[in-house]
């Protein structure tokens, strides 16, 4: 691989991101669960798009380093400034989940929040969760949460358009979410305006293919894993068509 094929997500987040995703407790409790998952942390943990540290950097207090990849330059200096503050032992790498490739295998390998689904292409998919069955060792443990086609659909009640506002925990703060769907492509467009307290605003728009559950199970079994759980959430809720996102959760033989 010679280069690396960068969609620009960082530079349109850039400076907001984390306060879309916050380093809350969301975040801890999902760096908790995939800490529960991992068979030995010993063995090492890997991420597929680290963006700013929100899961990695708590992780790593429980595991030990993470290893985090990303395409953006933005994301990754954003977590090299984290790490710096909070001496977490995360070590983030510039690289394209596609074809990323190390000389380590994992105990644990993730890709959350969606990341899978930015992939737009099923070849892509295949291709990024290929890579991260390479990098498992025997016995090792994949986990990806990513949007679930079904409750998209299910959210848009059969309309193409649909505008949504979302208040955040500081007063005044909010995000509003424009989003349609390209059926034909089984694309999702999300266009973002994020509001803030003193009455600015920012503006960014994210792309992502709506993937089943089934469709990543097949991805994984083909790249030789094996199924072993599926959930609504970091809670272990059970699945529900009806859910935003979907966890699922693949071995590695031993």
């Amino acid at each position: 691989m010679t280069s690396i094929d960068d969609i620009g997500y960082g530079r349109q987040f850039d400076g907001w991101y984390d306060r879309l995703f916050p380093k809350d407790g969301l975040a801890d409790r999902t760096a908790k669960q995939l800490a529960s998952l991992h068979p030995d942390p010993v063995l090492g943990t890997l991420e597929l798009g680290v963006g700013t540290g929100r899961i990695a950097i708590p992780l790593s207090r429980v595991t030990g380093r993470v290893v985090g990849v990303d395409s953006s330059p933005e994301m990754l200096s954003a977590l090299e400034k984290d790490v710096a503050a909070t001496s977490a032992d995360v070590e983030g790498v510039r690289g394209d989940i596609r074809f990323y490739t190390d000389d380590r295998q994992y105990g644990l390998v993730y890709c959350v929040c969606g990341t899978l689904s930015m992939l737009l292409d099923p070849a892509d998919q295949q291709r990024a969760v290929s890579r991260a069955a390479e990098r498992l060792a025997p016995g090792g443990v994949l986990v990806v949460e990513t949007h679930n086609k079904p409750g998209v659909l299910a959210l848009h009640a059969g309309q193409q358009r649909m505008t949504y506002f979302v208040p955040y925990p500081s007063p005044g703060t909010g995000l509003q979410t424009h989003s349609t769907l390209v059926p034909e492509q089984d694309l999702w467009q999300c266009s973002h305006i994020w509001f803030e307290s003193d009455g600015t605003s920012r503006v960014g728009t994210e792309l992502s293919r709506l993937t089943t559950p089934e469709e990543v199970d097949a991805y994984a079994t083909a790249a030789g894993l094996t199924p072993v759980a599926r959930h609504a959430d970091w809670d272990s809720s059970p699945y529900t068509p009806q859910g935003p996102m979907f966890v699922s959760v693949y071995t590695k033989d031993a």
